[in-house]
């Protein structure tokens, strides 16, 4: 094991030849960045190492291996669960933006290879050019999240109403494991084959998802394409209660024909989306009529939205916002009426404004890592079964009226958005915000510009306890309801409860591709 200074610098001296010393990143404010996520950090690593290839990767896995230190891979950073963050010293956070290549779109057979450091806006653009889409097509943070990262993490939004979560889209992978061995998964792995089907014999390619990066660094990545849905219509639901949009979401996704959707609290509702400036709205105005069909539509879809203004987040505390989309006026007519009838007993339709300008701009800058008055920010998420829904709700506001006093006193609130996914599940996010001072992430990843419009604020080590307090209270209730996670890093208890023939086979999995322990050590709870 590297033990002292010198051993360090013989590791960092040995990458740096490997890959070129730009791409070793020693320096403190580089490396207190990278190791760094939304809301937490943990331990320094020796580097930030930057592979701008395959032959990098397995150059970096094998020099690692040799020196007994661990690889933590990092995609775009927008995580919240210490996923990338290093569990011990003895590590190298392995930044993959520079695996940014789209290396193969093959439109007869339709698929797509990239590397991981690719974000799904870039791909999501490459493919539009050819008439192409995945079926899954990215969280709204695709601006910065890569597909390595929602690969390892798991995640859900643009699509997910119809074909599910990430895990869903994806073929085959090209996996580096520790000491520089290839791993391919799928029909990538037949000498005579291509990366073109995922299922022959056991699915090797979904034990590489969700795993949080604990399996091995995932060099090349291949995901199904389909003919991209040109039509595309809308439709948004007022509720009375979170009961009410619950059973609302459940019967519209039993119908199986939204592409995606997702949900308000009173908090979101009213206050974030309310408060947006002038130019933000002239900027989504621009977006959506750039995304009409024709400028005719255009026009008539901006007036409506002028007549509605924000008068509809005001008219009832919860809202649900839902898309549908095909390759006709009267497939996408009929989706949109079946989305009407299960939701029409149980809410009443309002203006679509909102879901008519996600679906014109969907990737969205990741301005919400702080709240609408500069707070600071941190979501958690359980995907639950329809039937537990109402309990759980109760449950959680059983545990926010617990806190009230404390919350008040030490600035802290809560928010939460929610989505279905497919038939069978329905996510649930609890956010917090909370006044506090801005970290480093936050310095780095938004504009100056933007920043300067926010209020800051003194540290409040007060408010953070709090907040790391409560978030482990929803962990416990989540479980208690049999709630399941994506993007579980470090932070979700995987392992917790877990049948022991599951948990034994997993740990057999991780000994035998990473017998050392030495990729993203604390990962799954391993």
């Amino acid at each position: 094991m590297v033990a002292n200074e010198s051993q360090a610098t013989n590791v960092v001296s040995q990458l740096a030849e490997a890959i070129g010393r730009d791409f070793v990143l020693t320096g403190d404010e580089d490396r207190n960045f990278y190791a760094m996520d939304v809301y937490a950090q943990r331990e320094l690593p020796i580097a930030v190492v930057q592979p701008g290839s395959l032959s990098d990767a397995i150059e970096i896995s094998r020099i690692a291996d040799a020196a007994g230190v661990a690889l933590v891979p990092r995609g775009g950073g927008a995580s919240y669960t210490d996923a990338y963050l290093p569990d011990t010293a003895n590590s190298l956070l392995v930044d993959t933006s520079r695996m940014n290549r789209i290396l193969e779109i093959n439109e007869e057979d339709m698929y797509v290879t990239v590397e991981p450091g690719v974000t799904w806006a870039d791909m999501t653009a490459a493919l539009n050019a050819k008439g192409l889409r995945t079926p899954f097509w990215g969280p709204f943070s695709g601006l910065a999240a890569t597909i390595g990262g929602s690969m390892s993490q798991n995640s859900v939004s643009l699509g997910s109403g119809f074909y599910g979560i990430s895990a869903d889209s994806v073929l085959c992978f090209e996996i580096v494991l520790p000491g520089g061995k290839l791993l391919r998964t799928g029909s990538s792995a037949i000498e005579t084959s291509t990366p073109f089907f995922r299922g022959y014999g056991p699915d090797l390619t979904g034990l590489f998802t969700g795993d949080a990066g604990v399996l091995g660094l995932k060099a090349r990545i291949t995901l199904r394409l389909i003919r991209n849905p040109t039509f595309k219509l809308s439709c948004s639901f007022g509720f009375d209660s979170f009961d009410q949009m619950a059973a609302g979401a459940a019967e519209a996704a039993r119908v199986n024909v939204c592409s995606d959707n997702f949900g308000l609290d009173p908090k979101l509702q009213q206050g974030q989306l309310g408060s947006q400036d002038t130019s933000a709205k002239m900027e989504a105005a621009k977006a959506v009529y750039a995304a009409a069909r024709n400028p005719v539509d255009g026009l008539w879809k901006l007036i409506k939205m002028a007549i509605a203004g924000e008068r509809f987040l005001k008219a009832f505390p919860y809202a649900m916002h839902f898309n549908v989309e095909g390759y006709s006026k009267a497939e996408v007519s009929t989706k949109l009426d079946l989305v009407r009838q299960a939701c029409a007993p149980h809410g009443h339709e309002i203006a679509n404004t909102i879901p008519t300008v996600l679906m014109a701009n969907p990737f969205i800058p990741l301005y919400p890592i702080l709240g609408p008055r500069g707070q600071r920010w941190v979501p958690q998420h359980g995907i639950l079964p329809f039937s537990r829904l109402p309990a759980f709700h109760a449950r959680l506001h059983e545990l926010y009226a617990e806190y009230e006093e404390r919350m008040h006193q030490h600035k802290v609130e809560y928010a939460a958005m929610f989505t279905s996914i497919g038939t069978n599940g329905f996510l649930y996010e609890p956010v917090f915000y909370w006044e506090d001072d801005r970290t480093a992430f936050h310095k780095r990843y938004l504009p100056q510009e933007y920043l300067d419009v926010l209020p800051e604020y003194a540290a409040n080590p007060e408010g953070r306890a709090l907040v790391k307090e409560m978030k482990q209270r929803i962990i416990d209730i989540f479980h208690e309801f049999g709630a399941i996670h994506m993007q579980i890093g470090k932070s979700y208890p995987y392992m917790r409860g877990r049948d022991q023939h599951a948990a034994d086979l997993i740990g057999a999995i991780k000994k035998q591709v990473d017998p050392d322990g030495l990729m993203n050590p604390g990962g799954l709870g391993i």
